[in-house]
């Protein structure tokens, strides 16, 4: 072989190489985002039974077409916090046994025959087609779920191109006795093994490496004795991926990997063990047989139907052997203790921005709980005050600051993403809403510190001023309420009805403080007792306000308005009928009792 005919062989099985893996890679984004998080969301949710999680991790991996894919995402999942050991280690046995599909698709490449109809079955009869379709709804598609489907079908398109190129590019070796001599050296079981492991560490995909092999065995003779161990040491070098992803993940997010590097390695010296030393007594005729596109497949799937159900009811082995490798300490316990909330915003769920944002929500919802909780406290610190308590709602503002900071910086990290219409809407609504939630919580630690001045000075409203506060108060905890309910539940029709309470607390701030005036004049209250009333009237009227932005946001987002305010400035001016009945029925729920001055 010259070297011409050399280099236009190494060319072109790098460039068809190249062009597999850059397909599967696409693919794989391609239908891993037009699940739209939705399937970390339901794995997160599932994973309780081992034999569910087990059959999700199968299809989980069926369907974005990579073990390695689906196992970095249970390494995030363990990471933040999502989900436990135990429950991963099911998925991980379920995406060993998912990633054979990949095999058995790229195996249609096998089919041969004369008769029309069977032969349209072959990728490369229909490939093309589907590329020009994918094409088309790439450019030309209005949707994002058009242009996810296009990118789905140019990416299996080109993957099927690139197998065809290596296959193409390998077809002159067949005849080259040196290339023949090398190959047999794979049939050594210890040789074929590491060089399998070797390639797919290299590559980063088992699927790869066993389509590699596949491209290779329709121009060359690839028997079982070489497809055999390639295909088993594949199965530990995918593990390389997960390794990588979890060099910055905490302790959890490495035993994760570790529980897939040791349930692939005991696999594969098993299998290899037990395969071979029986193979040295019956010497089985097959293993000289060409093996083909059709019994790399069903190595890779054999394999995995065998051990992974075998190996699911010992999955707490590899969880103690992964707790053993990295032990659990006391400050491990305590950070997981503090960062229970912000871990479910791990960096790897950035690769998959509708869920890393769904995570962001979750986190943000955590926030306005935390925001509420902070808020009562501080409420109830006005009449009964406790050094405890106040403690409670400062370590609460503390805390709300750190979910605001980390928030944003994630959000902004998903921003940098290409986010569908719907999910931009939702990003802008959260970093809309986490800035409120910070400064209600801030206003609460106000509250909390007044009550303590209060407190301090032996100061208390008078039996007025306090009956008062504690409807202002009723009607401030009210709000708060019904802007966490539409946010957590994301209902709007439950937003629309916090405008018209926000307008009877700004009446209620104002009345309060031109009683307490008339009061003063009439020496029953003191100016100290004055300042008290208003700064908290000040704190309550501000809570409510910020309530009213979040309900602003939501019904902004529901109706792709994104005018500040328009909807209250409408409401306010055309006084709209079920606005003003509305105001009227919060005014009678919160009057405040008549008095005689």
């Amino acid at each position: 072989m010259s070297s011409l005919e050399m280099f236009s062989l190494v060319a072109g099985l790098i460039g068809g190489l190249a062009m597999f893996l850059y397909g599967m890679n696409v693919m794989s984004g391609g239908l891993t985002k037009m699940a739209g998080g939705k399937l970390e969301s339901v794995l997160a949710k599932v994973t309780k039974h081992p034999v569910i999680a087990y059959l999700f991790g199968v299809g989980v991996t069926a369907l974005v077409q990579s073990s390695s894919a689906s196992t970095v995402m249970v390494v995030g999942l363990v990471n933040s916090g999502i989900m436990t050991l135990k429950q991963a280690v099911s998925v991980i046995l379920g995406a060993n046994l998912g990633t054979t599909f990949t095999a058995w698709l790229l195996s249609l490449n096998a089919i041969s025959s004369d008769n029309f109809i069977i032969n349209l079955l072959k990728p490369a009869s229909f490939t093309p087609f589907l590329a020009l379709i994918g094409i088309a709804l790439y450019m030309f598609g209005k949707t994002e779920k058009k242009k996810n489907v296009g990118t789905i079908l140019l990416g299996f398109s080109v993957l099927m191109f690139g197998m065809q190129s290596m296959s193409s590019a390998v077809s002159p070796l067949k005849d080259v006795d040196s290339f023949k001599a090398i190959l047999t050296t794979f049939s050594n079981p210890v040789i074929g093994f590491l060089v399998g492991i070797i390639f797919t560490m290299v590559i980063q995909s088992s699927a790869g490496t066993i389509g590699v092999l596949q491209a290779l065995s329709l121009s060359v003779m690839i028997n079982y004795s070489i497809a055999i161990p390639v295909v088993i040491g594949a199965e530990v070098g995918t593990c390389i991926t997960a390794i990588l992803s979890s060099l910055g993940a905490n302790k959890n997010g490495k035993r994760t990997a570790l529980m897939h590097l040791y349930f692939n390695v005991i696999k594969a010296l098993s299998f290899m063990i037990i395969f071979y030393a029986v193979n040295a007594v019956v010497h089985f005729s097959f293993m000289d047989d060409k093996a083909g596109m059709v019994g790399i497949a069903g190595i890779h799937t054999l394999v995995n139907l065998v051990a992974t159900p075998l190996m699911l009811p010992f999955a707490q082995l590899l969880v103690n052997l992964a707790l053993k490798t990295i032990p659990i300490d006391e400050k491990e316990k305590k950070e997981q203790e503090e960062q229970q909330g912000i871990r479910t915003l791990d960096p790897r769920f950035l690769s998959n921005p509708p869920f890393a944002l769904e995570q962001a929500r979750q986190a943000a919802i955590t926030m306005a709980q935390m925001a509420q909780d902070g808020l009562n406290k501080a409420i109830g610190l006005i009449t009964e005050y406790d050094k405890e308590v106040s403690e409670e709602v400062e370590h609460i503002e503390r805390q709300i600051d750190k979910y605001e900071d980390q928030l944003g910086t994630y959000l902004m990290k998903i921003n940098n993403h290409h986010l569908s219409p719907e999910d931009s809407h939702t990003l802008s609504l959260l970093l809309h809403c986490i800035t409120d939630y910070e400064r209600i919580s801030d206003h609460a630690l106000n509250i909390a510190q007044k009550a303590q001045n209060m407190a301090d000075n032996k100061r208390e409203f008078s039996p007025k001023a306090q009956s008062e506060m504690e409807i202002f108060a009723a009607a401030v905890k009210e709000i708060m309420d019904l802007a966490i309910r539409s946010f957590t539940q994301q209902d709007v029709d439950l937003a629309k009805t916090i405008e018209p309470l926000e307008e009877t607390i700004d009446g209620i701030n104002m009345e309060v403080k031109r009683r307490h005036v008339r009061r003063l004049r009439k020496g029953k209250c003191t100016i100290e007792q004055g300042f008290d009333l208003s700064d908290i009237g000040t704190d309550f009227e501000r809570i409510a306000d910020h309530c009213s932005n979040i309900a602003v946001g939501i019904i902004e987002v529901e109706d792709d308005l994104y005018e500040a305010h328009e909807y209250i400035e409408t409401l306010k001016h055309e006084k709209a009928d079920g606005f003003e009945k509305a105001v009227d029925f919060y005014q009678r729920k919160y009057m405040l009792p008549s008095v005689k001055f």
